[in-house]
């Protein structure tokens, strides 16, 4: 028997499942079950790539100066509260790594993704799951939550996977009502999807506790290459660079990364487009009799009438070669989470959905 044993918490780490990309048997597969962009990266972000692949090489800077510089240029913050990272859940990790331990909590909400409980296990915190309001971040459930051993709180705004969105006021409400001591991170994976929003950059300019993730996989396209990054007062991000690798991202994920952000053109016609497709998905699969609540992000979180015929439709769907993502590990048994694809997979889905509710299966 080894002695040889991990620290504590690693072991109630149940693993990550990400979203199915093939269905047996079928060849003509829609994939609408990892919230990707349908169009790809731009093409900006594609030449660049194709041009950091003749540096392979060489070392990346470690400082991701051009990429930070373009981030704040884009979105008018200050590049030296950037920091950026293996997609945004490396951010979240160095979070986690820097500000919390054994013996203290981590708050995230019952149906907030699956990565804040694991990320509170691995530094051998204890997660603390508080509830919602119909599917909405509860700032009070999570105040009267809060305890002296309160170090983080984890919310995605806009939300995974029940696509709502915490109002700003309720936000800054949220920040200033957490215990001294404690930080609140706004996980903004979806926030380019809400046409004017800044993610929280107001409020972390605002305040000292807050913290602000982003990524480049969701809009811009990215998602094979992971990259993201986070924006905070400039005492966190001095903190959270001490652990961060210095060559944690290549040369291709900082040229693409940068020449995807400064593609302002391309981004908004994403934006456009999934707004559209998105309102359209959500009438069609409403006129079938299936529900949802209105969408700030790529998706749409599809309300069945009962777990099992969530289970029955999500089978009937991948007879048809279309796969989309079950949330019952969400605690959403009922809820089926359907990616905004392009207009040929929306309507497909749609058609499917209509199909199965017709008891065409």
């Amino acid at each position: 028997m080894t002695k040889i044993t991990p620290q504590p918490g690693i072991m109630e780490i149940a693993l990550y499942v990400g979203g199915a990309s093939h269905v047996e048997g079928v060849s003509d597969v829609v994939k609408l079950s990892s919230n990707e962009n349908p169009y790809g990266p731009s093409q900006a972000a594609i030449e660049a790539l194709r041009r950091a692949s003749f540096e392979l090489h060489r070392y990346p800077p470690t400082d991701h100066a051009g990429l930070r510089a373009a981030i704040a240029d884009i979105h008018g913050l200050e590049a030296d509260n950037i920091i950026c990272g293996v997609g945004s859940d490396e951010v979240l990790q160095f979070v986690a790594q820097s500000y919390a331990g054994p013996g203290d909590e981590v708050i995230y909400t019952e149906h907030g993704f699956s990565m804040y409980p694991i990320l509170a296990h691995a530094v051998g915190a204890t997660p603390v799951k508080v509830p919602e309001k119909d599917r909405v971040v509860d700032v009070d459930a999570i105040l009267a939550a809060c305890t002296d051993k309160t170090r983080i709180v984890f919310i995605a705004n806009p939300a995974n996977p029940t696509g709502t969105l915490l109002a700003e006021d309720e936000c800054a409400r949220l920040a200033a009502g957490l215990p001294e001591g404690a930080l609140l991170v706004l996980d903004g994976a979806y926030a380019e999807f809400v046409d004017g929003f800044d993610g929280g950059a107001a409020l972390v300019q605002a305040r000292d506790n807050v913290i602000m993730t982003r990524t480049f996989s969701k809009i811009y396209g990215l998602g094979g290459l992971r990259i993201g990054w986070g924006y905070a007062p400039r005492a966190i991000i001095d903190v959270l660079n001490r652990v961060r690798q210095p060559f944690n991202l290549s040369n291709v994920q900082l040229g693409a990364a940068e020449a995807a952000v400064r593609d302002v053109a391309y981004t908004d016609k994403c934006r456009a487009d999934n707004a559209r497709l998105r309102a359209w998905l959500g009438e069609a699969l409403a006129a079938h009799g299936v529900e949802s609540d209105p969408s700030s992000t790529n998706f749409i979180l599809a309300r069945f009438g009962s777990a099992q015929e969530a289970d029955d439709c999500d089978t009937y769907l991948k007879s048809q070669g279309i796969i989309v993502r079950k949330v019952a590990g969400y605690g959403l048994p009922h809820c089926l989470r359907i990616t905004v694809g392009d207009e040929p997979s929306c309507r497909r889905v749609a058609h499917a959905i209509g199909q199965f509710k017709g008891g065409a299966r």
